[in-house]
């Protein structure tokens, strides 16, 4: 049975040290960090998701400033709050929340966001960075960051000698963590729709990484015997065992079956999801170290 990855445990030691952190900074240097996060319109999902990572930026220490706009807010608008976030010395972190309504742009107005302040990680030029293999100055995308942190844990920072597999090629997740892999000098493939014997492919994986937003897609015979296997999908199927009309979460893998072969893997929920918010809050301080010169923590 596989070691079961608790993402909870550690994203709870990443914001431990993130508060931590974050008291030093505001102690010694009388900088407080300051994260603006952004939302547009009345979608529950994601004000379910700003007010988690409002508390938790709050838990941490920061100053935690919350911009709820209208529906009908207009893309000139959105694009105005942006720049005057960007001008204010005391916001070290914007987030502006995914999805934005129908008639709004997202694009322009992430690239808006000046990449230091860019705590998300979409910025091209924290992407470039990325791409580049440069991990120090930039921001990493929070998800693929806290899934890197997790296979950190588990086999250290050097994955030299093994054979890594990504499934799905997004420009949120697929692409970032597929050059940390390589950047941890794993051998790389990305696998997605179009790959020729997808479960062949996976079955030469050490690390498998699954991200396609399709429930339980990646079956036991997918997985090499010993692959550490991180599920980074959330996808809501029905629980009629729960009662009519329940739903339960799961992720891209089949996990009770996969564990059976795996020597580790991530649960969903539980697993990946929680680094998302904690790598968030790191990418922040990070931010508000590096605007006074300070050498910035790690995390």
């Amino acid at each position: 049975m596989a070691v079961i990855i608790d993402g909870k445990k550690s994203a709870a030691k990443v914001t431990d040290a993130v508060g931590e952190a974050a008291a030093v900074l505001e102690r010694e240097a009388g900088i407080k960090p300051g994260l603006a996060v952004v939302i547009v319109g009345n979608d529950p999902a994601s004000h379910a998701y700003v007010g988690a990572k409002s508390r938790m930026a709050k838990q941490c220490g920061f100053h935690s400033m919350q911009y709820t706009l209208p529906e009908a807010t207009t893309q000139d608008e959105l694009e105005s709050l942006v720049e005057k976030l960007n001008a204010d010395p005391a916001v070290h972190g914007i987030l502006v929340q995914l999805p934005l309504p129908r008639h709004l742009n997202s694009e322009p107005v992430i690239q808006s966001i000046r990449p230091e302040k860019d705590v998300d990680g979409l910025n091209v030029v924290n992407a470039g960075k990325v791409a580049s293999g440069d991990l120090a100055s930039g921001l990493v995308s929070c998800t693929p960051a806290g899934a890197m942190l997790l296979l950190r844990n588990q086999l250290g920072a050097d994955l030299s000698g093994m054979n890594a597999v990504v499934i799905g090629r997004s420009n949120l997740f697929g692409k970032p963590m597929a050059l940390l892999l390589l950047a941890a000098n794993a051998t790389v493939t990305m696998a997605h729709s179009r790959t020729k014997d997808l479960p062949g492919i996976c079955r030469q994986a050490d690390i498998l990484v699954a991200a396609v937003g399709r429930a339980q897609m990646v079956r036991k015979d997918w997985v090499k015997p010993g692959a550490v296997v991180i599920d980074v999908g959330i996808n809501r199927v029905d629980a009629p065992e729960k009662g009519e009309g329940a739903t339960r979460l799961v992720g891209d893998v089949a996990f009770d079956e996969c564990a059976d072969i795996a020597s580790a893997i991530t649960p969903v929920p539980g697993g990946v999801g929680p680094m998302t918010i904690a790598m968030l809050m790191a990418n922040t301080v990070v931010a508000a170290y590096r605007s006074v010169g300070r050498p910035i923590p790690q995390f």
